[in-house]
């Protein structure tokens, strides 16, 4: 049993370990771009899996070999009920990181999330926050959303927070303040045709070994005791197994962070002219209704999974176009 006569790449990416189970079924989003405009904006909305199609567009790059053909690719349907706004969280920033200042709440809250979480300002809360605005450096929304309002059966609301970016911390609070206790729909955060990046937790697959989890190549047949492990799992001395040896473990149910997806269609179905309900309805999910977008290509998770939708942090194109849908295929 000599060495292996030829080098090859390592099996599986090194960028993703420790290669464990999520800690939530929701997304956390830890980096927020910049918005360099005057205007305050909330960066973040969320929606719900539904299902694939497929879309038939113009291709509208203009360097590319197909420009002005048809082109038919995969897209992903979320439903993406409004978002309640149900406070305003102020951040200090220091060399150790954020630290929440204060917490502003809506007077009253939609009767969906009232019933399931209890929110109650102090005295005189929103005249102290005014004051502490000096010392913060970031305002966060508390976005609440209801997956009832997707047509789901899960009673319990998600609460995340989103990034206020444009103009000073004054305006970005005052923004806030005038939204408290309403609705926000993704036509007011996003446009058709722009890419946005998208967050969720990835399927889950359960325990499994080295040939499915990293792609390791099976053995020879009847070269040893067993095919589907490790030929080495290192020298024998150190005596012990490094960390970047391919072992069995859980694989899926991890946090995927996915950048630059364009949104082909955002629309309503009450008033859409493009179908996209198949008959029946979505497998596992049902029929959609209400607000949706189409983005293009996969999106982590599986249907009925909660996707985080932030604005994009990278390749930021100068202009947005609309794309020109011809067809969506169910």
């Amino acid at each position: 049993m000599g060495h292996r006569k030829y080098a090859q790449p390592r099996r599986g990416s090194a960028a993703y370990y420790p290669r464990g189970r999520a800690k939530s079924m929701e997304a956390r989003i830890r980096s927020w771009p910049k918005n360099n405009s005057n205007e305050p904006k909330i960066l973040a909305h969320c929606g719900f899996k539904a299902g694939c199609v497929q879309i038939v567009t113009i291709d509208d790059r203009e360097k590319t070999p197909n420009a002005g053909k048809q082109l038919v690719s995969l897209g992903t349907v979320l439903v993406t009920p409004p978002v309640s706004i149900l406070g305003i969280r102020g951040y200090s920033k220091d060399h150790y990181g954020l630290h929440a200042e204060f917490d502003v709440y809506a007077d009253e809250f939609p009767k969906s999330i009232s019933k399931e979480i209890n929110l109650k300002n102090k005295e005189g809360a929103i005249e102290n926050a005014e004051k502490m605005l000096g010392r913060v450096k970031e305002i966060f929304a508390i976005v609440a959303v209801s997956p009832r309002a997707a047509g789901l059966e899960q009673k319990k609301p998600y609460i995340f927070e989103a990034l206020v970016s444009g103009g000073d911390v004054k305006k970005q609070f005052t923004h806030v303040k005038e939204l408290l206790g309403k609705e926000i729909k993704i036509d007011q955060i996003f446009e058709t045709g722009a890419t946005i990046d998208v967050a969720a937790i990835t399927k889950g697959k359960g325990w499994q070994g080295v040939i499915q989890r990293f792609g390791v190549k099976k053995k020879q047949h009847k070269s040893r005791k067993t095919v589907r492990e490790v030929a080495s799992l290192g020298p024998i001395s150190p005596s012990n197994v490094m960390y970047s040896v391919p072992r069995a473990g859980q694989m899926g149910f991890h946090q995927r962070t996915e950048y630059d997806k364009r949104i082909m269609m955002m629309g309503n179905t009450e008033n859409n002219q493009i179908k996209i309900n198949p008959d029946g309805g979505y497998k596992h999910f049902g029929l959609v209704k209400g607000d949706f977008i189409i983005l293009k290509g996969s999106v982590p998770g599986t249907y009925r999974r909660l996707i985080k939708l932030r604005s994009q942090i990278r390749n930021a194109p100068v202009k947005i176009t609309k794309p020109n849908i011809l067809e969506v295929v169910i």
